[in-house]
């Protein structure tokens, strides 16, 4: 090899020696420079959501690492500790991310961010107290996510009547049917419950639940007969003879009754139907007249003064009648007007037996005026007033003693 090329040879060995030097001594520098980094980091815990990983940073502050990770904070994140603490080896920074929630509390609606983790942890946030009767949806122990809705409802004291006992009940209830039906309370066809189940249940409110009863009442009642003469010319005048007694009938009345827990409080007649018809009492009333006893010394006895009949007591049969009787004008024959007294004491009788004007005694009636005659008393029949209907009714047929006083 001739002595120029060996030279350039050799020239260019050492040139590329050098370069391999200088490559080499920038790699150790890169490295040592790199491990020197890595080294220098500091070793961080971190939190996320309860998640946790660890990382090395050369962040100095919590704020610092946030920026380095690209954390994007929410408005009502929370991150702890506070962003101007300084990093350490041993130091846990935490990111909790909000989650937006729905609360019912006794129906009033709000939005909450929070970063409670458990429903528990919200009611504590929220300063709710859970009373023993109280009801929240979901249970306590489970875990917040988005969009979660909670409903919380607060219990209250109500009283309760119904069936016949009262009862102190705690409720959530909103109205008087929601709590009937929470309480399995059933209400019949005829029933009512008051307040009316559509009102809305506050504190202290009495419930009271009314059963209501219809029923058919069957009442028996007697009729009563009534009296009825007629005229028999086979018997002497003044003299009367039951030809029938008479007999009661009987009818049955149908009321509609409606009980109210047990109690009736109302009863309305639906139906009248008669078992059995009554029968009238006939009296026979004789109309002979009869035959005269003439001695020649004696006259007859339709002519003896009144004061010979005085204290004299005969056996009449009595009804009564009052003074706006059927065909009545309240005047008496002899002129009393019975509409100005009501309770005069007055029988009608038949002038031949007992003298109009004379005053008389009538058993179980009192002492009253023969003051008034009538188309039907004829002999030993009278007819006593009375002030109304009913007590005519309640006279009905006598057999009395009258004594004639004067």
């Amino acid at each position: 090899m001739e002595p120029s090329r060996r030279k350039n040879l050799f020239s260019f060995l050492k040139n590329r020696k050098k370069v391999w030097i200088s490559i080499a001594s920038l790699l150790v520098i890169f490295v040592t420079t790199l491990v020197v980094y890595e080294t220098t980091k500091a070793t961080v815990t971190i939190s996320i959501d309860g998640e946790e990983d660890i990382i090395k940073t050369h962040a100095t502050t919590v704020a610092d690492l946030i920026e380095e990770e690209d954390w994007e904070i929410g408005e009502h994140d929370k991150v702890t500790p506070a962003l101007d603490t300084q990093l350490s080896s041993d130091i846990v920074v935490t990111w909790d991310k909000a989650n937006l929630v729905t609360v019912a509390r006794n129906e009033v609606l709000e939005t909450v961010w929070t970063t409670a983790e458990t429903v528990e942890e919200l009611v504590v946030e929220l300063n709710i107290t859970i009373g023993e009767h109280d009801i929240i949806s979901p249970s306590l122990d489970t875990e917040i996510t988005a969009d979660m809705s909670i409903i919380y409802e607060s219990s209250f004291l109500v009283q309760l009547n119904s069936d016949g006992e009262q009862q102190e009940i705690w409720t959530t209830s909103t109205t008087v049917a929601d709590f009937l039906e929470s309480h399995e309370i059933e209400l019949g066809e005829l029933d009512r419950v008051e307040p009316a189940e559509d009102e809305l249940l506050v504190t202290e409110t009495d419930i009271e639940v009314i059963r209501v009863e219809k029923v058919t009442d069957v009442v028996e009642e007697a009729i009563t007969f009534g009296t009825v003469t007629r005229k028999d010319d086979s018997l002497d005048r003044g003299k009367e003879q039951v030809v029938e007694s008479g007999e009661e009938g009987l009818v049955e009345k149908y009321y509609e009754v409606i009980l109210e827990n047990g109690e009736e409080v109302s009863r309305e007649l639906v139906k009248t139907e008669t078992v059995k018809d009554s029968k009238d009492r006939i009296v026979a009333v004789g109309t002979r007249q009869p035959t005269p006893t003439v001695s020649r010394s004696a006259t007859p006895s339709s002519n003896t003064p009144s004061n010979e009949r005085s204290g004299k007591t005969i056996t009449v049969t009595a009804t009564a009648y009052t003074a706006n009787c059927a065909g009545c004008s309240g005047i008496t024959a002899t002129g009393i007007n019975l509409n100005n007294n009501r309770s005069q004491k007055v029988i009608a009788v038949d002038p031949s037996v007992i003298p109009l004007g004379s005053r008389v005694h009538v058993e179980g009636y009192g002492e009253a005026i023969a003051g008034d005659t009538g188309g039907n008393i004829v002999g030993n029949k009278i007819d006593v007033h009375v002030p109304t209907k009913s007590d005519a009714y309640k006279w009905g047929v006598r057999t009395v003693k009258v004594t004639i006083l004067d």
